[in-house]
This record gives structure tokens, C-alpha cells and sequence, in this order.
């Protein structure tokens, strides 16, 4: 299954919902104010209690909505950095302990929405990644079980101002409107084994970014034993996993991003999130 989060125009209404073939099925018109959201969803409620809904008719067609970030306003983001071979080697990383920053939900926006590119920067770069969407509220989880706290999974555009970013992540990584989420979460049962996703990004459709999961140096499972060791995970926080090798800023010549271009992120079994660069 595969759920998102829009914006209905012409209602001027928020909601949350089932991705089917030619649009969404309506699930905060279904469920009511207990769960408007996606997020509230999580915090209330248990992805099994939508199988009712799984087959229901599609209340609007693409067409008809704006998808917004999978989980509009996360009560935590955590990324993770240098988490692929490749991406280390780039950034001469050596240290053993997964590299850690946040986000704000500010810095979110969806599928087909405007990534921002600072006005004050040339070097805006890319970074393709896969968040995962907690489901169940844990602590100090051990790796062993921490897959049973993951509602699923989505696509990320980690972008980054590059001379803001320093020694500090944090200053490169949350400006308005540059991390894509989405286009959808599809849930953990229909993934199965995170670490085996190809993972791809595309800038103005020339592949600048290909690796799979299996190749992160630290998996799903041990980055939430990590996390969750000093930090309680709630339902709708969000983790974002790490890019591979490949970004801009270390390339020769260096390649960044520019109002008019085209972002993409594709990872398999979940979808393609799509950004033009604004």
C-alpha cells in the first residue's frame, strides 16, 4: 500500500490518503477529525485498520490535488550522513559512528513542488536518499527489533547549499523548501528487506547518482538503534538514510543545481519524487 499526503485546491482542504492508479482514495474524509492527517494517523491508529479502505474509489484524480511531504511536520527529522561507501570515500569520512543531523519541517516540500535554491548560493547540490517514516513509538530499540517500529518508506532530496555547509551540516541542509519528501510512503510490508533498493538520482534526466541500499555502512535497523538510544522515536518521525557517491560538489567540473532544472530521486518499489529547481 501506498499512502500520501495533498492539498485539494478548490477546497482549500488538507488530507491523507491511499495512492490507487489514476488518483487517491479520501482516508481524512473517511476517518474523520481523530486522524486528519497522516502523522495523527500513525499516532492513533494501525496501517492494518486500512485494508477496509484498500479497494475504495478514487475520490480525485492527480489532477485535482497537490501532493505535499509525506509527513507534512515530522516531530523529529534525523538524517544521516557519509552512510555509503562511495560518498565516504568522496568526503575522505573515516569515523565508524553514524555521521548525524537534523532537520526542520520547514525545509520540507513535496512531489512536483518547487525545490528553492537560496538566492545566495551557487553550489546547490544534490543528494538522492530514502527516508523511513517511524510507525510505533520506541526506545533504546535494539537492532534486532527495529524494523517493527517502521511504518515505510518514501524518497528524499537531501539538497544542500555546499558553501553553507562547513563543519556544521545543519547550516547547509535547512533552508526553506529544499528537502523533497515523497511523492508517497509505501508501507514497510510491501518493502520487506530495506537494504536491498536500488536507489538512483537524476538531474535534468542524466543518471548523476546509482547505488542500492545494501550498500549503506550503516542498514535501517542499526541507524534506529542508534538514534533511539538518546533520542524517543514518535510516530511520523522521519529518518533520512544517507546519499551515494556521486554529488556535485565532488565532481570535476563540480555540478550544482539552478533555477530551471529537474530533480529526481527513484528508488525501487517506491516511486520517482520529481523537484524543479525554483
Amino acid at each position: 500500500m501506498q499512502l500520501c499526503s495533498f492539498y485539494i485546491p478548490h477546497q482549500d482542504k488538507k488530507s491523507f490518503g491511499i495512492v490507487q492508479s489514476t488518483g487517491v482514495t479520501d482516508l481524512g474524509q473517511r476517518l474523520g477529525a481523530r486522524c486528519a492527517d497522516l502523522k495523527t494517523f500513525l499516532q492513533n491508529s494501525s496501517l492494518a485498520d486500512l485494508a477496509a479502505f484498500q479497494n475504495s474509489e478514487t475520490d480525485y484524480p492527480f489532477s485535482a490535488i497537490r501532493l505535499l511531504p509525506v509527513i507534512e511536520n515530522p516531530g523529529k527529522i534525523f538524517c544521516v550522513g557519509m552512510n555509503y561507501g562511495d560518498k565516504r570515500k568522496e568526503f575522505d569520512q573515516t569515523t565508524d559512528a553514524p555521521t548525524l543531523f537534523i532537520r526542520f519541517a520547514d525545509s520540507l516540500t513535496g512531489h512536483e513542488s518547487a525545490l528553492k535554491k537560496p538566492a545566495s548560493t551557487q553550489e546547490f547540490d544534490y543528494e538522492g536518499e530514502m527516508a523511513v517514516i517511524i510507525g510505533k513509538a520506541g526506545h533504546r530499540v535494539a537492532a534486532a527489533d527495529a524494523l517493527d517500529h517502521v511504518a515505510g518508506y518514501s524518497c528524499f532530496m537531501d539538497a544542500t547549499v555546499r558553501d553553507m555547509q562547513f563543519t556544521w551540516f545543519t547550516a547547509g541542509k535547512n533552508w526553506p523548501e529544499t528537502g523533497g519528501f515523497g511523492p508517497w510512503m509505501t508501507t514497510a510490508d510491501e518493502i520487506g528487506d530495506p537494504q536491498q533498493l536500488e536507489i538512483r538520482t537524476f538531474l535534468n534526466q542524466r543518471e548523476v547518482q546509482h547505488d542500492n541500499t545494501r550498500n549503506m555502512v550503516h542498514s535501517v535497523a542499526a541507524i534506529i538503534e542508534y538514534v533511539s538510544a538518546f533520542s524517543p522515536l514518535s510516530p511520523g518521525d522521519v529518518i533520512i538514510t544517507g546519499s551515494p557517491g556521486g554529488v556535485g560538489k565532488k565532481r570535476v567540473p563540480p555540478l550544482f543545481m539552478f533555477p530551471g532544472d529537474v530533480v529526481e530521486v527513484e528508488i525501487e518499489k517506491i516511486g520517482r519524487l520529481r523537484n524543479v529547481i525554483g
